[in-house]
């Protein structure tokens, strides 16, 4: 949910005049970078002793591949798009204050160039992460519609998977 609200916000605030809303709204867009980013340290570490439920054998071989890149770019995106505005943020020469309260280290010196040049990758970090979330929920809502499985039910949260 954290990602749905940022990616907008990330839109939005960009061409805005500077202003002290603009820098409100970068701050508020930091905040959910940051949060993103520690929740998916989190999930990942959660995930080292939560295995999810195997995918049926029905499931062609292919898909299941599919399925375990997908998810994989997934994680390494969601990683590196908070990462990169981080960096971005460093180099720029704007450190990160956590909810206005907690000073975030910046990871490197400031440098423009190098700032203009993270700022082009957190751009196409973020579409990329936008493209891979459509196609991962349309062959969500494609195995739940058309092939009618549970593939989808597994995924929402206090489901057990089971056909409804």
């Amino acid at each position: 949910m954290l990602i749905l609200i940022a990616f907008p916000l990330g839109l939005y605030m960009h061409d805005l005049p500077l202003s002290p809303y603009k820098l409100k709204l970068y701050s508020w867009h930091k905040w959910l970078g940051v949060s993103v980013f520690m929740f998916v340290m989190f999930r990942i570490f959660w995930r080292t002793s939560h295995t999810p439920p195997g995918l049926p054998d029905s499931l062609p071989q292919w898909q299941k591949l599919t399925s375990q890149i997908t998810h994989i770019l997934l994680y390494l995106l969601i990683i590196a798009v908070p990462l990169s505005g981080w960096l971005m943020s460093s180099a720029k020469g704007f450190q990160t204050i956590w909810l206005g309260v907690l000073p975030i280290p910046d990871l490197i010196g400031k440098n423009k160039i190098l700032g203009n040049l993270l700022m082009a990758v957190h751009k196409s970090l973020n579409y990329s992460l936008l493209a891979l979330v459509v196609i991962h929920t349309l062959a969500a809502l494609k195995h739940h519609f058309i092939d009618k499985d549970n593939i989808l039910r597994r995924m929402l949260p206090f489901n057990s998977g089971e056909k409804l």
